[in-house]
């Protein structure tokens, strides 16, 4: 059983990082064509921010196949028989915990070389060092609080219940709903500060595009997201009456009023079609098969491993495989997002009027500028990594004329990120 699971996991990493070499050849030779979407020379500057970004995907890819062997050859074991505690809860809680701050560790250098060497270089890093380990401190904080809580819970369901992989499984899933919920309010209070829009135009303009929808809001939001990053970006976040639309200050700096709009109208079609509900509904299937393969394992794998049959071995083992789990649901949960962004894209187009596909088509592609988002990707990368369709699909399907470019020579396509 433990050769199956590093053979599974083996096949993982050799096919993320099969995929980041044929993305990295790829983009090396098409940015040297004729540029698409891009002049010339933010063409040539997106390929190498790609190409970049993938190199360290794939030291990154690398190093997380040696920290898998490594924890099922001897770190497990190793945690197992250093930490000891006469309470059995604190000793499964110190196991897991021990396990999640080594690993936060070990990923610190690709977090600092990402945002002060890569970021920096391409010109999206705006954070200060201050700024950088004060977020650091307080997400590893959280981490620690929130996630002893939730080892605490799963003990407490595997110690108390037979089909515990199944009652830890709803656990889980109602703290991932909780996360929905609360995430605009714990990302207000650590993170960004968020201040009520005060353009009376603009609200008023957002609030009926929003009474459109039926979408019923705690309020529209600015975040000082500039403070850390160049990135343009917005989000709905929460649930119920918790729900409130947050504009990054950068959005709003770079898009048009009408840009804008065509922006929101396209993630307000996404809650008109219940795409959130949707996205918690796949993400439910992830987890409930996930519990249910690591909830009946044979205790001849831990036999294997050289430890006990524990709750908090069999809680690393779950994190460990996670994301073989999740990179398989990836391509599932990637045909159904394309699908919901042209449904989104069609919303948007329709709550804009005449003119709302044009305006939207101008947001896509300023969008692809400001994030530097190299616009032509190797179709296997698309298919094991993209959520979005093709920015140039996207504008086909909104019947806009995006003149004569040929692509068909690189069996290329292309992606935003709205």
């Amino acid at each position: 059983m433990l050769m199956t699971i590093v053979a599974m996991y083996s096949l993982y990493v050799l096919i993320t990082i099969y995929t980041s070499v044929m993305q990295i050849g790829f983009v090396n030779q098409a940015k040297k064509k004729l540029p698409v979407l891009l002049g010339a020379s933010e063409f040539l500057q997106a390929g190498n921010y790609s190409v970049a970004k993938e190199k360290m995907s794939i030291l990154s890819s690398f190093i997380d196949y040696l920290l898998f062997i490594s924890w099922l050859g001897f770190g497990i074991s190793f945690l197992s028989k250093n930490i000891s505690f006469e309470n059995e809860v604190l000793l499964n809680i110190a196991i897991v915990m021990s396990f999640v701050v080594i690993n936060s560790f070990i990923s610190l250098p690709f977090s600092y070389y990402e945002k002060f060497v890569l970021d920096e270089k391409f010109g999206f890093n705006k954070s200060t060092m201050v700024q950088y380990i004060k977020d650091t401190l307080i997400a590893f904080m959280m981490t620690l609080l929130i996630g002893s809580l939730v080892v605490f819970g799963i003990y407490e369901i595997i110690t108390n219940f037979t089909y515990w992989w199944l009652w830890s499984f709803v656990f889980i899933f109602v703290i991932v709903v909780l996360i929905n919920m609360l995430f605009p309010t714990f990302r207000a209070l650590f993170f960004d500060k968020l201040t009520p829009l005060d353009n009376a135009e603009l609200n008023s303009e957002i609030q009926t595009l929003m009474d459109r929808t039926g979408f019923v809001s705690s309020g529209v939001f600015i975040s000082d997201a500039s403070k850390r990053d160049a990135r343009l970006n917005a989000y709905f976040g929460g649930l119920g009456k918790s729900k409130r639309v947050v504009l990054f200050d950068t959005l709003i700096e770079k898009l048009t009023t009408k840009e804008l709009l065509a922006v929101l109208g396209h993630e307000l079609g996404h809650f008109a079609h219940g795409d959130i509900y949707k996205n918690i509904a796949l993400v439910g299937g992830m987890l409930f098969a996930m519990f249910a393969i690591f909830g009946n394992l044979p205790e001849s794998l831990y036999m294997e491993m050289g430890v006990s049959q524990s709750p908090s071995i069999t809680m690393i083992l779950l994190l460990l495989c996670m994301p073989v789990l999740g990179f398989i649901m990836m391509p599932i949960m990637g045909v159904v997002s394309r699908h919901n962004e042209y449904a989104a894209d069609k919303t948007a187009s329709e709550l804009g009027g005449a003119a709302g596909g044009i305006e939207l088509a101008n947001a896509l592609q300023k969008l692809v500028s400001e994030n530097k988002s190299f616009p032509l990707s190797h179709p296997l990368y698309i298919f094991f990594h993209y959520t979005h369709p093709p920015v140039i699909e996207r504008l086909k399907a909104l019947g806009v004329d995006i003149g004569d470019i040929n692509i068909s020579s690189l069996g290329s396509t292309c992606q935003a990120n709205i």
